[in-house]
């Protein structure tokens, strides 16, 4: 299965649902598809959908799913490679109204450059979404592993040089 998940922001994220629908309806994705819309005003035609879900059926989605198609937010990254789950993500883009910023593209580079995750930057380009979910099906990723300890550490040291 697979899940895609637009997060909970009061922003839209139709593009990624309309890909996704055109990869279904074209038979590139041909395995079960379920989605959560979050703000979104497109309505999936190929796959099953709902705006929000509780954190049990969030949690039982992800689950379920051997991928997951996700925004470039750092939670929901983390949140799915914790899990070991294959994650391609792509990114909320400021020109289309998804986002504030372009600061997603910049997560979704590092966890990419890292082996965590695949990443489409458009979109639209129906191909490369294609090839890249392909690619995710066998590829092998990097284990997470949290850095959470270090950055605690950095922080102690440098509170403990200027308290001097």
């Amino acid at each position: 299965m697979i899940f895609v998940t637009v997060g909970s922001q009061k922003f839209q994220f139709d593009r990624l649902l309309k890909a996704v629908d055109q990869l279904v309806a074209d038979k590139t994705i041909d395995e079960a598809v379920f989605a959560q819309t979050g703000y979104s005003g497109y309505q999936p035609k190929h796959y099953p959908y709902q705006a929000f879900l509780s954190r049990e059926e969030f949690a039982a989605a992800e689950s379920k799913a051997d991928i997951i198609i996700t925004h470039g937010g750092t939670g929901a990254i983390i949140g799915a490679v914790k899990k070991g789950k294959k994650v391609v993500a792509v990114p909320r883009l400021a020109r289309y109204g998804e986002h504030v910023d372009d600061h997603q593209l910049q997560l979704i580079e590092q966890f990419s450059e890292s082996n965590l995750i695949s990443s489409v930057e458009h979109c639209e380009d129906l191909c490369a979404f294609r090839q890249v979910l392909q690619e995710a099906k066998t590829k092998d990723y990097a284990a997470y592993q949290s850095n959470t300890r270090e950055y605690l550490d950095s922080i102690s040291k440098f509170i403990g040089n200027t308290n001097r």
